[in-house]
């Protein structure tokens, strides 16, 4: 079997499994699963479920017939995506053997969701709809947005092998607003979701489509780890290329801080407006970096003709300023002029390298340590503490697992793809499938349960930008307070949120859409509650029993029952749901109102005392066992070891006297033992000198 086949075995197990969990239709499920995949890319900033499908009478060329209308979801509002809305088709088939689709068959699933938009903007068509239907609110969003939209993104996503590659392809207008259509077929999905690849066909062929080459100075020698080239690249020209890819050109990890979309910054429009010629001199320019390029020697000089896989990394909202002023601007976005730093940076490199660039790079609109890298330490301690801690078999479990914290996009299916099929039986009963969670599950269920539920319903992106901002606080100085007893919460507030899903769905009351919105007002509204007597939900029983006291879940339906009761009313005036759930108008009005929970719930509510004393507990477990584990450590490098590493710090300056003490007393092992404490100390300096290059120079190594 392919690796294609078992990719395509294993999403259609999964899209069956999602469904059976939510009760739901597989094509629901499917949406559900893709929406988190094309909001992740920056495909699209959020996701909101449409399903329509129907057929009209039109008049086309002087003859009447019947054309299908077909839509599964849209990008949210507009104007929260700097004039582009996105539609998106999927196409999810249950088939034993891969299916292979081709050019003339997406032709035609394009047309179905053409025409969707072109009767959605007729008032008879609206008229037609059920006025609470996904399919009205979609309709009267476009009738209401339609001077605001700029450009319209039709997606088409499919569990096919589709032969035609397209990928934003321009597509011709619709009542005067451009069009692009992408495909996500099988492959693409699977490049993204085992390796992280959501961007292998953003090439830009500056000559091509764009222009003209860039010329460039080459800013970097020979011997160097990086080509570095050095560029003014004319703004209409940049504006081209962003009105082509959007916020897919911004670098992924920091796509949420750069503030490109939607908000213009009001001095770089000033500049583009008024003194155009200016810009240059004011402007600190852009920072990119891009895995190849191919470069052509003219008699100008050295021109950059393409370039795969381009990412501004520091820029995005100069970038999307210059785009989004380009109408205004005239005749005046010819005398713009932006320096541009490219790096390129190959692909092995990409996941260490391109972070640190951006995060070095930003200073004109600087993105934080808070800000969240992959690589932050906030990412590593979680992951490091996922492949570590056991979680209770629980109520229904049989023996002891693991909950698997993907840092990087593609880390779970890349480590399992190493093992051979004992290994990963293996594998799968340690760190079960339905165990794996992401940075943005993560915000999701952070935010949650701070009551935030408006900000979680704006969709994983901007939910995740808005949890970015607080990751500092909590992180501190040095991250104490992010250890085994704040992990294990994490996991709780996980398997709530993931246990109430699955109850919202059965339920007689449930009238179908807004699950997500209705499961995060509702968690957040029981957690509130239970803070106004001082207490808060016993989070350690549910990390005992891995999942949810009867109690809980008794007191959650409540809550979800009146949240789909607020969510689905909205006031007088407002006819958009979804859009309605993101608001605080809405939070505030379910945040204050009454709700009658059983007696049992109080069984399950702490004392906020309590609960610190138990989280002091597990500290002191894991202070333990962190001593215990130094200290194996430290014996197993060996004396030698720690000379080496003495002296080469010592060589270096890079250590205090109170360092080079402990050091050297690791060294005289096993005349002289160092302390619980000093071994620890001990193993925090070798981070730091391996930071700085020891142990990548060969001068030492624990075998010697």
């Amino acid at each position: 079997m392919s690796e294609l086949e078992e990719f395509h075995h294993s999403l259609i197990a999964d899209v069956q499994g999602d469904a059976d969990a939510m009760g739901s239709y597989s094509q629901e499920a499917f949406f559900e699963k893709i929406g988190e995949i094309l909001t992740e890319a920056g495909e699209i900033d959020e996701c909101d479920y449409c399903h329509f499908e129907g057929t009209r009478t039109t008049v086309k060329e002087g003859k009447r017939r019947r054309v299908t209308l077909q839509i599964s979801g849209y990008s949210g509002d507009p104007r929260d995506a700097g004039g582009d809305l996105s539609l998106i088709l999927c196409d999810f088939q249950i088939t034993p053997e891969v299916r292979r689709t081709d050019g003339k068959y997406l032709k035609g699933q394009f047309e179905n969701l053409v025409e969707f938009l072109r009767f959605a903007r007729k008032e008879d068509f609206l008229d037609e709809l059920e006025e609470t239907s996904n399919a009205a609110q979609l309709a009267d969003l476009i009738q209401q947005r339609w001077s605001v939209i700029e450009k319209f993104k039709l997606i088409y996503v499919t569990n096919s092998d589709n032969r035609a590659k397209v990928d934003a392809r321009p597509a011709g207008e619709i009542g005067g607003k451009p069009v692009t259509y992408s495909v996500w077929d099988l492959k693409r999905l699977q490049a993204y979701v085992e390796q992280g690849r959501a961007r292998a066909d953003l090439t830009i062929n500056f000559v091509e489509e764009f222009g003209g080459g860039i010329p460039v100075l080459k800013a970097s020698g020979s011997e160097t780890a990086l080509e570095s080239y050095i560029a003014v690249i004319p703004g209409a020209q940049l504006a081209e290329i962003y009105d082509k890819w959007g916020a897919r050109l911004l670098e992924a990890n920091v796509r949420s801080f750069l503030q490109a979309r939607g908000k213009v910054n009001q001095g770089i429009r000033n500049t583009i407006l008024k003194e155009p010629h200016m810009f240059l001199a004011y402007n600190n320019g852009l920072a990119a970096t891009a895995e190849s390029v191919e470069l052509e020697r003219t008699d100008d000089g050295l021109v950059i003709t393409r370039a795969e896989n381009l990412q501004i990394v520091n820029g995005g909202q100069t970038t999307a300023s210059i785009h989004a002023a380009r109408k205004a601007a005239g005749e005046g976005l010819r005398d713009i002029y932006v320096q541009l730093k490219l790096n390129v940076v190959p692909p092995i490199l990409a996941d260490t390298v391109v972070p640190r660039i951006s995060e070095f790079a930003n200073s004109q609109n600087k993105v934080n340590a808070a800000d969240f890298f992959a690589n932050h330490p906030f990412h590593i301690r979680i992951e490091e503490l996922s492949r570590k801690i056991l979680a209770p078999a629980g109520t229904d479990g049989y023996r002891e697992t693991k909950w698997f914290y993907e840092r990087a996009r593609g880390q779970y299916a890349d480590e399992r793809g190493k093992k051979t099929q004992a290994e990963r039986n293996k594998w799968d009963a340690e760190f079960p499938k339905s165990q794996f969670f992401t940075k943005t599950d993560l915000a999701k269920f952070e935010n949650t349960w701070a009551g935030k539920p408006e900000v979680v319903s704006k969709g994983a992106q901007k939910n995740f930008a808005a949890f970015a901002k607080t990751i500092e606080k909590l992180w501190g100085r040095s991250g104490k307070r992010v250890g085994e007893a704040w992990y294990r919460h994490l996991i709780s507030k996980m398997i709530i949120f993931r246990k109430l899903e699955k109850l919202v769905s059965a339920q007689d009351w449930y009238e179908g859409g807004y699950r997500a919105n209705i499961v995060t007002y509702a968690i957040a509204k029981v957690a509130q509650d239970a803070e106004v007597g001082d207490k808060v939900i016993d989070l350690g029983r549910v990390w005992r029993m891995q999942a949810v006291p009867p109690a809980l879940e008794d007191a959650l339906l409540v809550a979800a029952a009146e949240a789909q009761e607020i969510i689905t009313n909205p006031p007088d005036g407002v006819r958009n749901m979804s859009e309605w759930a993101k608001t605080q108008a809405c939070w505030e009005r379910f945040r204050k109102r009454r709700l009658s929970y059983s007696d049992d719930l109080q069984s399950l509510l702490i004392a906020l005392e309590e609960a610190q004393s138990e989280d002091d507990e597990v500290k002191d477990d894991a202070e333990l066992t962190k001593s215990v584990e130094a200290q194996t450590k430290v014996f197993e490098l060996g004396a030698k070891f720690w000379l080496n590493a003495r002296d080469w710090g010592r060589a270096r300056k890079l250590l205090s006297q109170v360092e080079f003490g402990i050091l050297d007393v690791c060294s005289k092992m096993p005349g002289r033992l160092p302390t619980e404490r000093q071994t620890i100390v001990a193993l925090d300096v070798l981070a730091k000198l391996e930071r700085s290059g020891f142990g990548m120079e060969g001068e030492t190594s624990a075998a010697e």
